[in-house]
């Protein structure tokens, strides 16, 4: 493995780590917040966060990074939109989902995109994926399948759970606009981009749905700034910043150990226990990822 590749692994290993961990802190926040609400506040504050950083590394000079180019600002712009854009799809239907289920069973949920990114690279750019994703999506259904529905109810899903495959959907079309954008100009200042989008489309949202209290926002307050700052402006700037050296199907593996450290966090933080159904569930998505990774 190349020693670039190697930075880019471990940096999306660390960000698998805040983001696992997140959930809880998205689970406290909803105590206090209303979910849109919450996750509008936590992306203005990673936008805030990486304004203030390029803000100081543009006026000193930055090393190494790409000329800004018409091309290089072209692709700021419409990388910082796109990628928002998912971006604010995602995180308000996790951070709606969220409200319904547990903070480790919507990280194994979540861990779908590592299906489904090979998947879709392949449909959209032909980018064929290895024999065996077949089996890997049928393994990832059967673990959903025992994830999600507890024994002798039938086949329905909670509709948390069914906002968390809404957001592993949209979180495939934000990794493969990281892989794309992140390549042709500066990942921090596409982060910063893409949390302006997507913080003024999740406030506007919020402003019109939901009603926003500054004593929820005390309350919440270390949890959003957990998931504005931690997870948020360092979390996914190391995901743009590694995803330049890793191929968007190991990334999405590395990036779905979330789930694990998801399932860690609700259990030493909120004392939250799976079943031996949902824990048989659980390894067979891991199962599932770890096929989808050998195979591409």
């Amino acid at each position: 493995m190349k020693k670039s590749a190697l930075r880019g692994s471990l940096l999306l290993l660390l960000t698998s780590l805040i983001w696992g961990f997140a959930f809880t802190a998205q689970r406290a926040g909803m105590d206090a917040m209303r979910p849109v609400s919450f996750n509008g506040l936590r992306n203005v504050i990673s936008g805030l966060c990486l304004t203030a950083f390029t803000a100081v590394t543009d006026r000193r000079g930055s090393a190494g990074r790409p000329a800004q180019s018409p091309e290089n600002k072209r692709a700021l712009l419409i990388g910082g939109i796109c990628c928002g854009v998912m971006l604010a799809a995602a995180s308000t239907l996790q951070q709606m989902g969220l409200v319904y289920t547990s903070a480790g069973k919507g990280g194994f949920i979540t861990a779908l995109y590592v299906v489904l990114v090979p998947v879709t690279n392949w449909l959209l750019f032909h980018k064929k994926p290895g024999k065996w994703i077949l089996l890997s999506i049928l393994m990832a259904v059967g673990g959903l399948f025992l994830l999600c529905l507890p024994r002798g109810e039938g086949f329905s899903l909670n509709k948390g759970d069914l906002m968390v495959i809404g957001c592993a959907v949209c979180f495939t079309g934000q990794i493969l606009c990281v892989d794309h954008f992140a390549a042709l100009t500066d990942p921090v200042h596409l982060s910063r981009n893409q949390f302006l989008v997507c913080g003024a489309l999740c406030m506007i949202a919020a402003l019109l749905t939901e009603p926003i209290s500054t004593e929820g926002i005390r309350a919440a307050l270390i949890p959003m700034l957990y998931a504005g700052v931690l997870s948020g402006a360092v979390g996914y700037t190391l995901q743009m910043v590694g995803q330049r050296d890793v191929n968007p199907t190991l990334a999405s593996m590395i990036m779905c150990l979330e789930s694990v450290f998801a399932v860690l966090g609700g259990a030493v933080l909120l004392g939250e226990r799976m079943t031996p159904r949902e824990g048989f569930g659980c390894i067979v998505m891991f199962a599932a990822v770890i096929l989808a990774q050998l195979s591409s």
